[in-house]
């Protein structure tokens, strides 16, 4: 699960300003953004997406995660192939649909 959240850093310590999802110990990855950093790297996202120069990201919540099964069976055509390139690994497998 993923999400943005808004906290405040005080006496040496990260406090987020919404409860969390989180059960006690969970471990996490943080990626700390300013404000004005985060402000200012959306801005210039909306202003390509304006400009139609790119394609805004789809919600993590909307991307379905890989199974276990999948992540498997990927692995294994990846390894039925050493050497070669994914990309062509992936053009091979769209001619064949």
């Amino acid at each position: 699960m993923s999400e943005i959240i808004t906290a405040v850093y005080l006496n040496g310590m990260l406090r987020p300003q919404n409860p969390l999802s989180l059960t006690d110990g969970q471990t996490v990855r943080l990626q700390v953004l300013t404000l004005e950093a985060s402000s200012e790297a959306e801005q210039i996202i909306q202003s390509l997406v304006a400009a139609g120069l790119v394609t805004p990201p789809p919600h993590r919540g909307d991307v379905e995660p890989v199974s276990e099964e999948e992540w498997r069976e990927l692995t294994q055509r990846l390894e039925a192939s050493p050497g070669k390139p994914l990309s062509e690994i992936i053009i091979e497998e769209r001619g064949s649909m």
